[in-house]
């Protein structure tokens, strides 16, 4: 089994890596999330894992004398909505405001994956589309009210209860989660790492270049 760092606290990108056969150890990411003025949904999420990434890096170096023996990897998740970026909601009504704002429309889901090894970064964004159904504004109230939409960015959670919400998917469902598995095998592959072990001796054709 390989061994990975993984600089977040989300549990679900620890559960996905960890479905890939990777022991996961945690290391602390905390940086300033405020987007730029007029900074884009790409720009944004991307910035937001390189900057985890150094930031993790920086004090990985400042209390250990050898480089990191496993790969770092940060992530970061936005949605926006017609160029509008949503984070994680502030209260319970933001919350409603924005499920509302979602509500029988398509928004997309932007994933930024960012991988440290022996001197190289590299990061992608993987982008999905997703659908929501028409939400009716009781479904809404208890949504909200059992508490899943207050940490996650842009209200829901595709893989919870959020998921009865959506109508259509095109993208990918675990890059909605907040890790693009397919994306993040290709990074590691690009930085000479082995992928798990479920892909040892298979070959991918590498859709980085």
């Amino acid at each position: 089994m390989q061994t990975i760092y993984l600089a977040s606290g989300s549990p679900r990108r620890r559960e996905i890596l960890e479905n890939l056969g990777y022991t996961v150890l945690r290391l602390p990411a905390e940086i300033d999330e405020t987007p730029f003025e007029q900074e884009n949904a790409q720009d944004y999420v991307e910035r937001m894992a390189r900057e985890k990434n150094t930031a993790t890096l920086t004090q990985w170096r400042d209390t250990h004398a050898d480089e990191p023996v496993y790969p770092i990897l940060t992530a970061d998740t936005t949605v926006a909505y017609k160029g509008q970026i949503l984070g994680k909601p502030e209260s319970e009504k933001h919350a409603a405001e924005m499920l509302s704002m979602l509500s029988d429309s398509t928004h997309q889901v932007l994933t930024a994956v960012c991988i440290y090894w022996k001197g190289q970064t590299e990061a992608l964004v993987q982008q999905s589309d997703v659908r929501f159904r028409k939400i009716d504004e009781e479904e809404i109230e208890a949504y909200v009210a059992c508490g899943e939409p207050m940490d996650k960015a842009g209200a829901y959670g595709i893989q919870g209860l959020g998921g009865i919400f959506v109508d259509h998917l095109h993208g990918s469902f675990t890059g909605v989660m907040g890790l693009p598995v397919s994306e993040t095998a290709l990074l590691l592959k690009k930085l000479g790492l082995t992928t798990p072990p479920f892909s040892d001796g298979l070959k991918f054709s590498d859709g980085l270049k």
